[in-house]
């Protein structure tokens, strides 16, 4: 059977397959039917970020949603985890999410929330996907007076803007603090800026100037030295960065020294501890996030659950062992006691917080972690081949990891959209891991040249 869906949602250039209209509007239709067969289903939420394909994408879905008899709510741009909030706060049976993330505005996807506000499970995409090429649903057309209808939530922003102050203490507020705040042009752009606004920030606002095409584009949270450039220039006591739909950050200090989603989580994670509200003493992240992290979070007395590279995995490993707080190195944070999946406003929120509580710099904060070094190299293959079939290499890596032992990790994997297989060291020695990393890429490319 064919494949939409992929890590995150569908994805892909906009108006070619999958990304194309007449795909969009088979999706509305088979989260349409999916939703009517359970006890309510008469509403979808749709949101989008400030992508020019996501007018064309939205009323394709919302033409498909309707012509199964479900009504539409439609929210314009938003933020992903403001859908995901809409969502559940509107009582409806699913969101939809017109975003491609942190990709280029040629790019487009889809992204479904259940009515609980969380990503679907990998089960219920594979059931659209069967609904869409089996055309079990062809036959299914309610007749004119049963057919859905599309209305328009005017306040969408300015109850998610309500929603995110009220998880800042109440006794709070923001008056000494000088932000610089980068939207990336996208979903953010408006309710990002009244949020810290406010609650009494002087803010300074890059990126809330979308044009459809500009979205991450040279700034936000993928490239985070715009912000810090700001920072130092101003004089501002923070900079954050969020990305094109708004679920995740990345902040710089008052030096304009950019702090990554690992060294937030420590900090938040600290936090959390000390109020006694990490559940399990436990903090998720995935593979990627450095071993200063585990360190770190060993020395408060709690530990490092780690899952597959991909929010979702985060979420659904936290969701499973009942843990309250995870994320990734890229910015990704969440905190299941306010929302189900990423929300970089909040996580800002929250870590604002903190500075005001310990009446610290960000930089002072940010010490909390050492980071090791970290080497990450990709070799390019003819054929697309997995790690532990590639002759010799699952004997280099046994080597490696046994000189490492206690001192550093390997991670390999291959990329799950292109004949690449990344190798990451990561140790105490940068000399050591950088030398280990180019002697097992050597062994990828010999065994590819043959």
């Amino acid at each position: 059977m064919k494949k939409l869906f992929g890590t995150d949602g569908v994805r892909g250039v906009a108006n070619i397959y999958p990304m194309t209209s007449e795909i969009a509007m088979q999706i509305g239709r088979a989260i349409a039917f999916i939703v009517k067969n359970q006890v309510k289903g008469n509403t979808i939420v749709i949101g989008k970020d400030t992508r020019l394909s996501g007018y064309m994408i939205e009323n394709a879905l919302a033409a498909g949603i309707c012509s199964m008899g479900v009504n539409v709510q439609l929210v314009g741009p938003l933020p992903t985890p403001g859908i995901a909030f809409i969502t559940t706060s509107m009582r409806a049976d699913a969101g939809v999410v017109i975003s491609a993330s942190h990709n280029p505005f040629q790019d487009n996807g889809i992204k479904i929330f259940s009515a609980d506000g969380y990503k679907l499970p990998d089960e219920l995409e594979a059931d659209i996907e069967d609904l869409i090429f089996s055309q079990k649903m062809a036959a299914l057309r309610p007749v004119a007076d049963e057919i859905g209808k599309a209305s328009r939530i005017e306040d969408a922003g300015g109850r998610y803007i309500v929603y995110l102050k009220n998880t800042f203490p109440r006794d709070y507020v923001l008056d000494d603090f000088h932000i610089v705040l980068d939207c990336a042009h996208g979903a953010t752009y408006k309710v990002a800026p009244h949020v810290f606004t406010e609650l009494g920030a002087r803010v300074t606002a890059i990126g809330v100037d979308p044009d459809g095409k500009n979205i991450n584009h040279e700034c936000g949270a993928l490239h985070p030295e715009v912000m810090a450039a700001k920072v130092k220039q101003l004089g501002a006591d923070i900079g954050l960065a969020l990305d094109g739909d708004g679920d995740r950050l990345i902040v710089c200090d008052e030096h304009g020294t950019i702090v990554d989603g690992d060294h937030i989580m420590a900090i938040c994670a600290a936090d959390l501890m000390h109020r006694r509200k990490l559940k399990k003493k436990t903090l998720v992240a995935t593979v990627m996030s450095n071993m200063g992290l585990e360190q770190a979070i060993k020395s408060m007395g709690g530990q490092l659950v780690r899952t597959q590279v991909g929010d979702r995995y985060v979420v659904e490993a936290m969701r499973a062992k009942g843990y309250n707080f995870g994320g990734e190195q890229s910015g990704h944070l969440v905190f299941l006691d306010h929302n189900t999946t990423g929300d970089g406003t909040l996580a800002a929120l929250q870590l604002l917080a903190i500075m005001i509580k310990k009446n610290k710099p960000l930089s002072e904060l940010a010490t909390i972690m050492a980071t090791f070094p970290q080497v990450l190299q990709n070799v390019r293959m003819a054929t697309r081949i997995p790690p532990e079939h590639i002759p010799g290499f699952p004997e280099a890596l046994d080597k490696a990891e046994r000189k490492l032992e206690g001192r550093g990790r390997i991670l390999v994997r291959a990329s799950g959209t292109e004949p690449v297989i990344r190798v990451m060291t990561e140790g105490e020695d940068e000399q050591e891991i950088t030398a280990i990393a180019h002697d097992l890429c050597e062994v990828i490319r010999k065994a590819d040249r043959g």
